[in-house]
């Protein structure tokens, strides 16, 4: 029967998925981006540092998709290649907030006696505005990649932090975890065993949300000129450096731009799609 069970729940979930049209089509877009920006140096038809000013400034055509800069390169190739760095920051600084975020939420919501304290910084960080918070950060640690991943990384491990206390302090008064005390269970296996596994469906619903505003940020940050180094391809950069040509060669912001809409609507219907699915009270509208 085991061996059976498991099979049967994957056409279970293939069929929640396909039920749910936004989480299938934000699956396919979020999945076609990352493929292009894996696939860039095989999809590519020019180098996204090639540079050619006798043909700068070309509108789209045949030969140039998406046109050229203002220096002459390829613009579609820049774009899919610039969302290899805008991915990474993204997936990077959503990884780090997790670690941040639950490690924070998880001993505030356990240890009555550090609740107060980390609570308090945690209201403090979410007081600010996120990006101005990301630009002290940034200004503090330097411009780079690095420190825009840990900047964006410390702004929105509050925002998963919150999340996890918040279900900690329920979940560590339930019959089962003190039963774990009584009979001996050390703290971190409760907390990791007991309490962390039944949270990883807000987690995972809150980080997907947390990889688009990070890749929103990081886009404002390179737009501020305060975020990655201007050489360094990301969608954020690309606008950046179109900006002064806007009346010109509107295809320079125009694309780059089309891909973090795309790229952020797309995890946001995911991220939509599965609080739905993981959901028990949402879950039975399906």
């Amino acid at each position: 029967m085991a061996a059976s069970s498991a099979p049967a729940g994957r056409p279970r979930l293939a069929s929640l998925i396909l039920q749910r049209k936004t989480l299938l089509i934000g699956l396919i877009v979020l999945t076609v981006i990352a493929l292009l920006a894996i696939l860039a140096p095989l999809i590519a038809p020019y180098s996204p540092s090639r540079l050619s000013v006798v043909n700068r400034l070309k509108p789209p055509s045949e030969r140039w998709f998406f046109g050229t800069d203002e220096f002459g390169r390829d613009v579609f190739s820049r774009t899919i290649y610039a969302g290899q760095l805008s991915l990474l920051v993204g997936a990077a600084a959503t990884v780090l907030a997790a670690v941040l975020g639950i490690t924070l939420g998880l001993m505030a919501g356990f240890f009555r006696k550090l609740d107060g304290v980390i609570a308090r910084i945690i209201d403090a960080m979410m007081a600010f505005p996120d990006i101005l918070l990301a630009i002290s950060l940034v200004a503090a640690l330097g411009p780079s990649l690095a420190t825009v991943i840990v900047a964006l990384g410390i702004v929105y491990a509050p925002r998963l932090a919150r999340i996890v206390r918040a279900s900690t302090l329920i979940i560590r008064e339930l019959p089962y975890v003190e039963a774990a005390r009584a009979l001996g269970v050390p703290t971190w296996k409760i907390m990791t065993r007991h309490v962390l596994r039944n949270l990883v469906s807000p987690i995972l619903v809150q980080a997907t949300f947390i990889f688009a505003y990070a890749m929103l940020a990081e886009a404002s940050l390179s737009f501020l000129g305060v975020g990655v180094s201007p050489e360094i391809p990301t969608w954020g950069t690309m606008i950046a450096g179109g900006r002064q040509y806007i009346g010109q060669a509107d295809w320079m912001m125009l694309f780059p731009g089309a891909a973090i809409v795309l790229t952020v609507l797309s995890l946001q219907l995911v991220g939509d799609g599965l609080r739905d699915l993981l959901d028990p009270r949402l879950r039975k509208d399906l």
